[in-house]
């Protein structure tokens, strides 16, 4: 790829964000690293297939209760969930705190394989976390990336594959000031996905999210709800508020999630 060609798609990406870049709770620099990789690391957990204007409200909960990664590490369980609840993918939250408690040993800065030991975090998260943390230059990919470059370089291809998409990245990034690139790129690619844009669909990793309305997924969601506002209930008490025939079911993969507890027939977190 030619400088200009470079130049060309640095400046779109970084003008559309210096005009309408995003001001977000987890962007606000801290003058410890230390700190602020904390505030990342919650946010990624929490942006995991979550849109930001359902985070922001939950981001700013979560920080006021858990302030710092020791906070997190020495909270219990059922407190967790209960400032989790809401944003859904609850398994989630445990992850995090289990990431928590290992990282609060770990010295800083951060790597990626130490991060992707964690269950719950992948390359792409770890990369993520290392770049907004550490402004270290990492190639990693997300919906809003692929929407950008799929959009900006492969406007002719039906179908687009990770692999092809990663070299460009390395090519146009700005190993400078990686964070704001990547920064700009969400916002741009936010952008893009709102006026209709459906570059996303010809990635060969894309995949459209089950429908929420009637799964299992939100019945487990009503379950926490249920629990997070009353703190125990029993399973006769539950069965009277939500009539499902998969009620039962759901309460044991709870259980095996370790999502909540069954004694003597009463539920809580």
């Amino acid at each position: 790829m030619d400088a200009a060609t470079i130049k060309a798609f640095q400046y779109t990406v970084m003008e559309y964000y210096r005009l309408h870049g995003r001001s977000l709770a987890w962007r606000s620099k801290e003058p410890d690293d230390t700190h602020y990789a904390y505030k990342v690391l919650v946010s990624e957990i929490m942006l995991q297939q979550t849109q930001v204007s359902r985070v922001e409200p939950k981001f700013r909960d979560f920080l006021d209760s858990f302030p710092d990664i020791h906070d997190l590490a020495s909270a219990s369980r059922a407190d967790v969930l209960r400032l989790w609840s809401g944003l859904g993918y609850n398994r989630r939250a445990i992850y995090l705190q289990e990431a928590s408690r290992y990282l609060e040993q770990v010295t800083q800065p951060w790597t990626i394989d130490q991060l992707i030991t964690c269950t719950g975090i992948g390359y792409n998260t770890a990369a993520a976390i290392c770049v907004y943390a550490y402004n270290q230059p990492h190639v990693f990919i997300e919906t809003n990336v692929r929407t950008v470059y799929i959009h900006h370089f492969f406007q002719e291809q039906d179908v687009v594959d990770d692999k092809e998409i990663s070299p460009i990245i390395e090519q146009t990034m700005d190993v400078t000031n990686p964070r704001e690139f990547y920064w700009a790129l969400m916002d741009y690619g936010s952008w893009l996905k709102a006026r209709g844009n459906q570059s996303l669909r010809r990635s060969r990793q894309y995949s459209r999210q089950s429908v929420f309305q009637g799964s299992r997924r939100q019945l487990r969601g009503q379950i926490i709800r249920l629990l997070t506002k009353n703190g125990s209930l029993t399973v006769t008490e539950v069965e009277e508020i939500i009539n499902d025939d998969r009620l039962h079911t759901v309460i044991d993969n709870l259980k095996r999630d370790e999502l909540i507890t069954v004694r003597s027939g009463r539920l809580s977190l």
